[in-house]
C-alpha cells in the first residue's frame, strides 16, 4: 500500500509541474489563446518583415522575454542602455530618496540620455517591439529616449512590458503619442518568470 502511495504522489508531482506553464497561460494570455506552437507557422506570421525587438530591462526580466520574441520571429535586439546604469540601490521604489522615486517624482527628470538612441538600419525596419518593465503604472522612462528620437513612420509597432503584478494599462498608448507615428498595436504585459511558450503563442497570435 504505502508503494502505491509513493508512486500516486511522484505522479502527481509530475503532471502538476508539467501543467504549470498551461497555467500561467491563463494569467498572461489576451490575444492569441490556444495558438498553435508550430515554429512554421510564426516564420509565416512574419514572411517578409524585418523585425526589431527593442528594450530596456531594469533587472532581466524583460531581456528574458525581449530574447523570446527574437527567438520566435529571427528578429534583431537592440538594449536600451542607459548612459547612468541604474544600480540595485537605485531601483530601490520603497526608498523614497532613491534614484528611481526621486525621477517618479520629478518628472523633469524622466529624460534619461542613453548609450546609443538609434539602432543600425533602423529604417529598414519593417515591425518594432518595444519592452520595458511597468514603473508606478507606466513603461520605465530609459525607454522615451529611444520613443521620442526615433521615426516609426510605416512600421507596426507592438509594445510589451513586465511587472510583477501592475497590468500594461495606458502605457503603450502614452508611448505611441510620445512617438506620434507609427501603427501601433496594442501590447502586451508578462508576469515575472513567464515561460517562453506563452511568449511564442502571443506572438503568433499577431496579425499584420
Amino acid at each position: 500500500m504505502k508503494k502505491f502511495i509513493s508512486i500516486g504522489i511522484v505522479t502527481t508531482m509530475i503532471i502538476g509541474m508539467l501543467s504549470g506553464c498551461g497555467n500561467s497561460a491563463q494569467e498572461t494570455h489576451t490575444q492569441g489563446a490556444g495558438v498553435s506552437a508550430d515554429t512554421t507557422e510564426t516564420l509565416e506570421n512574419f514572411e517578409n518583415k524585418k523585425v526589431l525587438v527593442a528594450y530596456y530591462s531594469a533587472s532581466g526580466n524583460t531581456k528574458t522575454v525581449a530574447e523570446y520574441i527574437a527567438n520566435v520571429t529571427g528578429a534583431d535586439t537592440f538594449e536600451m542602455v542607459p548612459q547612468e546604469i541604474y544600480t540595485d540601490d537605485d531601483l530601490n521604489w520603497i526608498d523614497r530618496n532613491s534614484r528611481v522615486s526621486v525621477e517618479h517624482d520629478n518628472e523633469d527628470q524622466r529624460d534619461i540620455p542613453l548609450v546609443t538612441v538609434t539602432p543600425d538600419g533602423f529604417d529598414e525596419y519593417d515591425v518594432v517591439f518595444v519592452g520595458y518593465p511597468i514603473w508606478w503604472g507606466i513603461a520605465a522612462w530609459p525607454v522615451n529616449e529611444f520613443i521620442t528620437s526615433n521615426d516609426f513612420s510605416g512600421k507596426t509597432v507592438i509594445p510589451f512590458c513586465t511587472s510583477t503584478s501592475s497590468g500594461l494599462g495606458q502605457s503603450g498608448e502614452l508611448l505611441e503619442k510620445m512617438a506620434g507615428s507609427g501603427t501601433w498595436q496594442e501590447g502586451m504585459r508578462f508576469r515575472s518568470g513567464v515561460c517562453e511558450e506563452d511568449v511564442t503563442n502571443w506572438v503568433k497570435g499577431l496579425e499584420f
